[in-house]
């Protein structure tokens, strides 16, 4: 496959590969690179420095600045699709005819240039945008941040129209497949799990002393989801809780110190993070918005012991059958209490590794990617 060149346009700099779009980002080069595809990779810098990491996967990597802004702010475009533009991103795009992958509606805002089309053009789905800013709105109390969320949400509603102009789109859940294809009859929709980098299940037997709820704290959700845990379901536990994650709120640190069976870790480095995931004796996620896939659900069914969720982290996943779902406060009570009890043993972790294996390894995945590139 020497012959095979790709762009991939990336929202951010995928390393370190510690959030969900990232490192979908991140375990793709390295499988695309291990199948012998030459990657040209594209990333907009604002929050994370150049890495020579990257460098190890792909023939080129690019970078070009996040044009953030009040006159990012005030365009019809959503903010998050017109601060990222550049006119050396498409003179490169422009140069070498090879193929684009779009990675998320971030990175698409020459997905509609009349200079690209008649290219392959693939638009990579990571969430239905406009749902997921919906519900940040909704998950939001800071009355500035709230409005622009909504704002946000209605401009990313209508500027998915522009993924007309994709040759075909590859998304993550089947429900999201679903809905996708639904808006675009006659465009290929093919569904396609992210990637993880995780190559088998390497999940504890035995028992843990704990349950673990993780995410990004500095996300309105994952925040709304660790209050709901704190207030609604360990409030009367007696069950040890850690929350562990980025940036948590004062807030959110001042709730936890009212309860004395609840600690927070806050930002724990990745090894540290995933000690924490393997050895709980359950892994709690729940969400209130049932679009993509949460990587961190398929990270911690690679790596944890018992997991229980709600029906909307399962949405369009098809993991139902190694999860533990809990349909309301009650059920997660005592879905709690019953697990927490219960050892986790050889046979849960071979179920796990022939379903994983079965449907998301990254090898074979990553064939059927190059598939649809070619």
């Amino acid at each position: 496959m020497s012959d095979k060149h790709l762009h991939i346009v990336a929202f951010s700099i995928p390393y370190p590969a510690n959030y969900g779009g990232v490192i979908d980002v991140y375990y793709k080069l390295k499988a695309l690179h291990a199948a012998g595809i030459k990657i040209h990779l594209h990333c907009y810098q604002y929050d994370r420095p150049e890495t020579t990491e990257l460098d190890k996967y792909c023939e080129s990597v690019n970078y070009y600045p996040r044009k953030t802004g009040l006159s990012a702010q005030i365009s019809i475009k959503p903010y998050i699709v017109e601060s990222r533009q550049s006119d050396s991103l498409l003179k490169n795009l422009l140069s070498y005819k090879y193929p684009i992958l779009f990675e998320g509606l971030h990175s698409c805002f020459y997905l509609s240039r009349k200079e690209l089309q008649g290219r392959t053009l693939i638009y990579r789905e990571s969430n239905i945008e406009h749902d997921y800013y919906f519900s940040l709105f909704k998950a939001e109390k800071n009355p500035g941040r709230k409005a622009f969320f909504l704002i946000e949400s209605l401009k990313l509603r209508i500027y998915q129209k522009q993924l007309k102009y994709a040759s075909k789109m590859l998304v993550v859940s089947q429900t999201d497949r679903d809905y996708l294809a639904l808006r675009f009859p006659g465009k290929e929709v093919i569904y396609l799990p992210s990637f993880h980098g995780n190559n088998k299940a390497a999940c504890l037997p035995g028992k843990g002393d704990y349950v673990l709820y993780h995410g990004n704290l500095s996300v309105g959700e994952n925040a709304l989801a660790a209050e709901y845990l704190v207030k609604e379901v360990f409030n009367d536990l007696p069950v040890p809780l850690k929350i562990a994650g980025l940036n948590p709120s004062e807030s959110l640190k001042n709730l936890v110190l009212q309860y004395k069976n609840i600690e927070l870790v806050p930002n724990p480095p990745q090894a540290e993070m995933e000690a924490l995931i393997k050895n709980a004796q359950i892994n709690v996620l729940v969400t209130f918005q049932a679009t993509g896939l949460k990587l961190k659900l398929l990270n911690t069914l690679f790596n944890g012991r018992w997991m229980l969720v709600n029906n909307e982290m399962l949405a369009g996943t098809g993991l139902d059958s190694l999860c533990e779902i809990a349909g309301s406060v009650s059920e997660m009570k005592n879905r709690v209490k019953l697990l927490f009890d219960t050892e986790f043993d050889q046979n849960q972790i071979l179920t796990r590794t022939v379903l994983l294996q079965k449907r998301f390894s990254d090898e074979t995945n990553v064939q059927k990617l190059i598939k649809e590139v070619w």
